[in-house]
C-alpha cells in the first residue's frame, strides 16, 4: 500500500532538487517524515490538519513553533503551508518517561520550561489559542455523550469541577501543554521541546504538571521538579495547585483517548489507553488532599 504522506511530501514546492523521504517513528496524531536533499541538508516534514474535537488548530501550533524557533528552544522553521510544517531535523533522540525523572534531566528540562515560559512572549504574533485544561475537559465531555464512557461522565466533570476550583486564580504564560517525554529531545548537547499541537496560553504549574503525569512521577520526584523550576524551596499552596493541575492532566488524557477512539487518526490501541489513564486518574483524585 503507498504511503500517501510520502507523496504529498515529494510534492511540496519547497524543494529544488531530489530529495530522499522516509517516515519519522514516533507520535500518534501527525505524520512525521524525514527528508534530505541533494546538499545533504537534513529536514522533519510534518504533516497534520485541523483536530477541532481535541482543540488542535495548526496556524496556533505553527505559530507556536515559529516563536519557539526565535526562542531557541525548537529547531528552525523553513517552511509552512496549511497542514504541513518543515524544520530542521535534529540529530540525537526523544528522552523516555524513566530518563525525564533522572535529577540531572530534570534540572535541564525545568530551565527549558522556564525558557519557555518567559522567552518566547516577544515572539508570538497574530491570533493564539488558550488551553485552560477545565474547559477542555469540559468540551471533551460534550463531544463524549455517545462514546464507551459516556455512563462516567458525570462524575468525570464533577472531578472537573472540584479541581478547578481548588486552582483559584493563576499567573498566565505561554505553555508548550504537552510534556510527553517524546516532545522533549537530546541532540547530545543540549534540550529541545518539539511539537506544539496543543501550545497556548496558560498557567505554569499546569506544564510542570503534565510533565510529571505523563512521565510517572513519585512525589520526591515531583518536590525536585518545583524546587528546580522556581530555585527555591517551594510554597505548599503551591504544591497543592501543582497537585490538583497534575489530576486534571491525567483526566484530559482519558478523554483525549476516548475521543480518539471515536476518531482515530493513526493505528493505536486507544481503548487501552483510555483505560490505562482512567485507573490513574482515580487513583491520583482519591489521594488528593
Amino acid at each position: 500500500m503507498v504511503d500517501r504522506g510520502l507523496l504529498e511530501v515529494e510534492a511540496l514546492p519547497f524543494w529544488k532538487g531530489p530529495i530522499k523521504i522516509w517516515p519519522l517513528e514516533g507520535g500518534i496524531t501527525n505524520r512525521n517524515y524525514g527528508v534530505q536533499n541533494a546538499e545533504g541538508q537534513r529536514f522533519a516534514v510534518r504533516l497534520g490538519q485541523d483536530r477541532p474535537e481535541h482543540g488542535v488548530m495548526r496556524f496556533n501550533e505553527q505559530a507556536a513553533a515559529r516563536a519557539a524557533a526565535r526562542a531557541g528552544i525548537s529547531p528552525k522553521i523553513f517552511y509552512t503551508a496549511p497542514g504541513v510544517m518543515v524544520s530542521r531535523l535534529l540529530p540525537g533522540r526523544s528522552l523516555k518517561p524513566d530518563e525525564v525523572q533522572r535529577p540531572e534531566n530534570l534540572l535541564r528540562i525545568a530551565a527549558l520550561l522556564r525558557r519557555c515560559h518567559t522567552a518566547m512572549g516577544p515572539f508570538l504574533h497574530g491570533p493564539l489559542l488558550a488551553f485552560w485544561v477545565f474547559h477542555i475537559n469540559r468540551s471533551y465531555a460534550q463531544f463524549l455523550k455517545d462514546s464507551r464512557i459516556a455512563g462516567q461522565l458525570a462524575w468525570l466533570m464533577e472531578a472537573n469541577d472540584t479541581l478547578e476550583s481548588r486552582i483559584g486564580k493563576v499567573e498566565i504564560v505561554f505553555c508548550h501543554n504537552d510534556l510527553l517525554a517524546a516532545n522533549l529531545f537530546d541532540d547530545g548537547a543540549r534540550l529541545w521541546l518539539l511539537d506544539w499541537d496543543y501550545a497556548g496560553f496558560n498557567a505554569a504549574l499546569f506544564d510542570l504538571a503534565n510533565l510529571s503525569s505523563n512521565s510517572n512521577f513519585y512525589p520526591q520526584e515531583d518536590e525536585d521538579l518545583l524546587a528546580a523550576y522556581f530555585g527555591r524551596k517551594f510554597e505548599q499552596e503551591e504544591y497543592e495547585i501543582f497537585q490538583a493541575f497534575k489530576c486534571a492532566s491525567l483526566l484530559r488524557e482519558v478523554l483525549w483517548s476516548a475521543t480518539s477512539e471515536m476518531s482515530p487518526s493513526v493505528a493505536f490501541d486507544f481503548p487501552r489507553y483510555t483505560d490505562d489513564y482512567l485507573v490513574r486518574f482515580e487513583n491520583a483524585f482519591a489521594q488528593l488532599s
